[in-house]
């Protein structure tokens, strides 16, 4: 794509999110299943980077699934619903491209005691307001007791459940609601009604990049070791034991990853593609880009890439791609909208 068709990604749709409005986001491919049972919090306790016995109801956090290797299987948001029989009951939330690998890790441990897993992925839908204005104008559905950052609710919206979680997906304020699938195109009209504008997948990858948010496939995999991924929001250090621990608390109190997941801001016109190699500024082959964007915002390109250790101090100087763009490293998010509001 041209430098300058990627400048036309500073349209309205992305003026709504960025510059006070609203816009919403399908993020109905994402993977969303319910677990829960008396031994819900131990067994995924047991699974997850994050202390799931710190969780407590109507809040989320996030997590990584990692393997023994501590390596990722999945990165995830784990929100605590209200209980089911006085048992407790989560939503696991995760990338479509994660969706299969997390079911299978977890479903094996549904004949090992009281935890429950159930697949709600397909019968449901979740829609994403995002910007300064994404509460106010979500209060059109209901009555929203959202003031905590990580708060989730259930809430009866046209005679059906819907979960409204507080969240972030592009630095901007947002909620995201979840409801049967067969009223996503209603709650969509509401909302439309209410202000917001459609954000298509072009705009919402901008606005990803722009909020440092690393995506599975492009950003990550599973040949990653988790500390590499920049999800240090999603790993507890003073937790017990689960998968993978030994080896990532090992990289943190031993020394550290040869490499890790950083923003990049360029000096000049010109997007570096994915895999493009990073260079050190005596020419030394230092990382790869993953994911690149121009920002409307910062009227610059920008991008994601692993660089190695040593580089990663903020404006260091480098030169991308065979025609050695420069740029600088930059720590994510490249914009700090509304979620960083005071």
């Amino acid at each position: 794509m041209s430098h300058d068709k990627l400048k036309h990604i500073g349209h309205s749709v992305y003026q709504a999110v960025r510059d006070g409005g609203a816009g919403i986001i399908d993020l109905s491919s994402r993977g969303r299943i319910e677990v829960s049972g008396s031994e819900a919090v131990m067994f995924l306790n047991g699974l997850i980077t994050n202390d799931m016995k710190t969780l407590e109801p109507f809040h989320w956090m996030p997590a990584v699934f990692p393997n023994v290797q501590g390596r990722l299987i999945a990165a995830v948001r784990v929100v605590r619903l209200g209980d089911a029989d006085s048992k407790p009951r989560f939503l696991l939330d995760t990338e479509a491209a994660t969706h299969s690998a997390l079911l299978k890790t977890i479903e094996r441990f549904t004949m090992a005691g009281d935890f429950k897993v159930n697949d709600v992925t397909k019968e449901t839908s979740c829609l994403s307001v995002q910007g300064k204005q994404a509460l106010p104008l979500a209060g059109c559905i209901g009555d929203l007791d959202l003031e905590e950052r990580n708060r989730a609710i259930e809430i009866r919206w046209n005679d059906t459940a819907a979960t409204i979680i507080r969240a972030t997906h592009t630095a901007e304020d947002g909620a995201d609601v979840i409801v049967d699938r067969q009223y996503a195109a209603a709650l969509s009209e509401q909302l439309i009604q209410a202000g917001a504008v459609t954000v298509d997948r072009e705009t919402f990858e901008t606005l990803r990049i722009e909020a440092g948010v690393p995506q599975f496939g492009k950003d990550m995999d599973e040949t990653n070791v988790v500390s590499e991924t920049n999800l240090d929001d999603a790993i507890s250090f003073t937790k017990g034991c689960y998968v993978g621990q030994e080896i990532i608390a090992r990289i943190k109190y031993r020394g550290h990853v040869a490499k890790k997941l950083t923003g990049l801001t360029f000096d000049e016109q010109g997007l570096a593609p994915s895999g493009a190699v990073i260079r050190s500024s005596d020419g030394k082959e230092i990382g790869r880009v993953m994911s690149a964007a121009f920002s409307p915002k910062l009227e610059r390109a920008i991008a994601l890439g692993y660089v190695r250790y040593e580089y990663l101090a903020a404006e260091t100087q480098v030169a991308v791609g065979d025609k050695g763009l420069k740029a600088k490293v930059t720590k994510p998010p490249f914009v700090r909208g509304s979620w960083y509001d005071d």
